[in-house]
């Protein structure tokens, strides 16, 4: 899989670009606030339907179309992407209704639009048509970080590859969501034909729930095996062992050792089986049902998953160095590229950001020949990385690598 032209209209510095991309390894470089990791965020966007940084689609609108008095602006991001299989033409509209009431008091209307090969679709039937595997800086928390990182970094990868656990997910939301005003109400004291409706909401919530951890756990157990040859034998020499270790949602709150959680996630990972699973479920649904009911929401299920890396038996978030941690994050991001090729038998695209700054040499080193090894085997077809300093990377690496200098929001071919 490769993005073989992306075109973006204005979407963050870029008011209008028109890119062409060969496979194989791609530098992006250039000074900082230049539009490299922009570039980078335009395709993961396109692939997941989220920004690894924006927290809101306004964000991603180029700032000059904003401040038109144009009554719509619309970003863009278009991609011609070829596949296995077949290749497709999937498009992203951001469409800002009343720019200039925006531009007045930051008020406006925003709505999403995505297309596949010019036809409008769901935004959850846009996901799965480009796979891609993002690593950040920023990434080191996903192990030090607070548990909602950890279940976003599952939803977003599993919902690549896997559309049924989409829509389970979105299934247990929605009724979660449903569960949790109930018990908001019956706290309060409405309890008029509340408890026959808390019910039937706990039992729509355990079918759709079951199948979202038993997906996790199975996820989490394949991730692990990879992750370890990665870290075990390509990044570290065989000097440490590395696994991960699911925590199920229902042994939150503390209510139970870490490693009685572990063995509980250990046993989920071994034999997922659905039928216990479900079983499981529903019964800490109802031995916490009384607690529920004080605090007025849900404190058992997916929602409140987390995992662990553990590096020699030991929680890496908790206990690892900072090399550590960046390492271990990395085996979990090469790691996630064999995964999908496992599972979908079709490559992602690997997006590295400023990732080469962060490591040390041994670490660079092994990352860089990875990479290497891997797009000459054609284990993986396209690379993109950024860097302000390409005198960082060896030059039998660059003279394998199209480099394109990055400038203003502009692109400008050449090597590095």
């Amino acid at each position: 899989m490769q993005v073989r032209r992306l075109s973006l209209t204005n979407f963050r510095n870029y008011a209008r670009l028109e890119l062409d991309l060969p496979e194989g390894v791609i530098l992006l470089h250039g000074d900082n606030a230049q539009g490299k990791t922009n570039l980078l965020e335009a395709i993961y966007f396109l692939a997941t339907t989220r920004s690894p940084h924006a927290s809101q689609d306004a964000q991603l609108i180029n700032w000059d179309a904003m401040m038109t008095d144009e009554p719509v602006v619309v970003g863009r991001i278009v991609a011609d992407i070829e596949r296995p299989d077949n290749p497709c033409h999937l498009e992203m509209r951001l469409i800002v209704e009343d720019s200039g009431n925006w531009a007045r008091n930051g008020q406006s209307a925003f709505r999403r639009e995505a297309l596949v090969n010019r036809r409008k679709v769901r935004l959850m039937d846009l996901l799965g048509h480009l796979r891609v595997v993002l690593f950040l800086p920023e990434d080191v928390d996903l192990v030090t970080g607070p548990p909602a990182n950890r279940r976003r970094y599952l939803n977003v990868t599993l919902c690549q590859v896997d559309s049924d656990y989409c829509r389970d997910l979105s299934a247990y939301n929605k009724v979660l969501e449903q569960r949790n005003a109930l018990l908001r109400r019956m706290a309060e004291g409405q309890t008029r034909n509340a408890a026959d409706v808390l019910q039937i909401l706990t039992e729509k919530l355990v079918e759709p729930g079951s199948r979202v951890i038993q997906r996790r756990a199975r996820f989490i157990a394949e991730m692990g095996r990879e992750a370890q040859e990665i870290h075990f034998q390509d990044l570290i020499g065989g000097k440490e062992s590395l696994r991960l270790g699911y925590l199920p949602g229902w042994s939150a709150n503390g209510r139970r050792a870490v490693d009685e959680q572990l063995a509980d996630g250990e046993a989920l990972q071994a034999d997922p089986d659905i039928g216990a699973v479900a079983e499981r479920f529903a019964a800490e649904l109802a031995a916490a049902q009384p607690a529920d009911l004080g605090r007025g929401s849900s404190s058992v299920g997916p929602h409140r998953d987390d995992w662990a890396v553990l590096v020699n038996g030991k929680d890496l978030g908790m206990f690892g160095s900072r090399g550590q941690v960046r390492t271990g994050v990395l085996a979990l991001k090469l790691a996630e590229i064999n995964w999908m090729k496992a599972t979908t038998a079709d490559i992602p695209i690997l997006l590295l950001d400023e990732v080469i700054a962060e490591l040390d040499l041994h670490r660079r080193e092994a990352l860089l020949a990875y990479i290497t090894n891997q797009v000459r085997g054609k284990g993986m077809a396209q690379a993109l990385l950024t860097t302000t300093d390409p005198g960082m990377f060896p030059d039998d690496f660059l003279s394998q690598a199209t480099g394109l200098r990055i400038q203003a929001g502009r692109v400008i071919a050449g090597e590095p």
